[in-house]
């Protein structure tokens, strides 16, 4: 597995987006007006959101911590850390940093990246293995991975290339018009979701599989109740498209329930 200091990083990553996301997600009409670019309450609450699923992640992969069960879950948190700094980068010009709370999203960034190259270096330089005795996962099973890699990984690419007022960016599927910004933020996002589940294509360790998506239950979860929350905010006679956004985030959480029952959430190869 990786080393320590890897894995202390993780517990310190994650603990920083327990703090993040519990603020944002809680507090978000308090700390919209002050965050580190314009955002919505709704927006706010949903960033707010991610975080607390990204600290469960970092908890409970940290925790369990072998590689060739929660590879995906630190390839996900890596991938994302240093996808959102990239956003932030090429956004500078709109980054507002004053209010403490803007400053506490770089740094947790910083040191989600500052993670991701230490586990990469660890990586390269222990080169742990992947093959184990767990079962492989069912063609149904590897079906509805290929469908999940397909869909997020298509609303990733969209929210990462769009244009502010391509279709879906105006309030046809998020109920508020994104500023490039945001748009590039949430693309991000689900781009790295897709992204850190691709080696299952190949990888079909059925614990491991478990395991990241326990992991990444957190994010389903906080994610639906910030639109429940909102759920004002959605016409749906005139703009159907946002019921997408529950059923992409339903259609996911809901079946998990009765996987998790039945087969349990991945266990140490």
């Amino acid at each position: 597995m990786l080393s320590n200091t890897s894995r202390w990083f993780t517990y310190l990553t994650g603990l920083l987006y327990a703090i993040l996301g519990f603020l944002l997600f809680f507090l978000p009409e308090h700390f919209a007006p002050v965050f580190a670019w314009k955002v919505t309450p709704f927006m706010t609450m949903t960033i707010g959101g991610w975080c607390i699923g990204n600290a469960w992640l970092a908890w409970i992969t940290a925790r369990r911590w072998q590689w060739s069960l929660v590879y995906s879950a630190l390839l996900y948190l890596w991938l994302f850390g240093l996808g959102e700094l990239l956003v932030l980068f090429n956004f500078r010009d709109k980054l507002v940093l004053v209010h403490p709370i803007a400053w506490l999203y770089f740094v947790t960034l910083i040191v989600n990246a500052l993670t991701a190259i230490i586990g990469f270096i660890d990586w390269l330089r222990i080169r742990p293995k992947l093959a184990s005795s767990n079962p492989a996962f069912s063609m149904g099973q590897y079906a509805a991975t290929a469908a999940f890699i397909i869909f997020v990984g298509f609303l990733g690419l969209y929210g990462s290339t769009a244009k502010a007022g391509s279709p879906g960016t105006n309030g046809g599927i998020f109920p508020e018009i994104m500023s490039p910004f945001t748009l590039r933020s949430f693309g991000v996002f689900y781009l790295t979701l897709s992204l850190a589940v691709i080696p299952y294509l190949w990888n079909r360790n059925l614990n491991a599989i478990l395991h990241h998506s326990i992991a990444s239950y957190g994010l389903i979860v906080f994610i639906t109740i910030a639109a429940f929350v909102y759920l004002r905010l959605f016409d749906f006679a005139a703009k159907p498209g946002g019921l997408l956004y529950f059923i992409a985030y339903l259609a996911v959480g809901i079946p998990l329930i009765s996987v998790f029952r039945n087969l349990g959430t991945g266990v140490y190869a």
